[in-house]
């Protein structure tokens, strides 16, 4: 298992929380979202998981990776 912390911009609430981390986990990786300091930390299979498809998840929730 790999880890990751991103730094995402435009989250703020408990559906902020639950839009990303169920979308990670759609695609088989673990996310936990801290809105304090606007970061997920990803667990993620490297072999099955990119860092690209990651960042794009979120994008995809409306969320902007940095």
């Amino acid at each position: 298992m790999n880890n990751i912390t991103l730094q995402v911009k435009g989250m703020s609430c408990q559906h902020c929380v639950n839009s990303i981390e169920g979308a990670l986990k759609e695609i088989g990786a673990k996310g936990k979202v801290d809105l304090k300091n606007n970061s997920v930390d990803v667990s993620f299979d490297e072999n099955q998981i990119t860092i690209e498809l990651i960042k794009e998840t979120i994008e995809d929730q409306g969320y902007d990776t940095v």
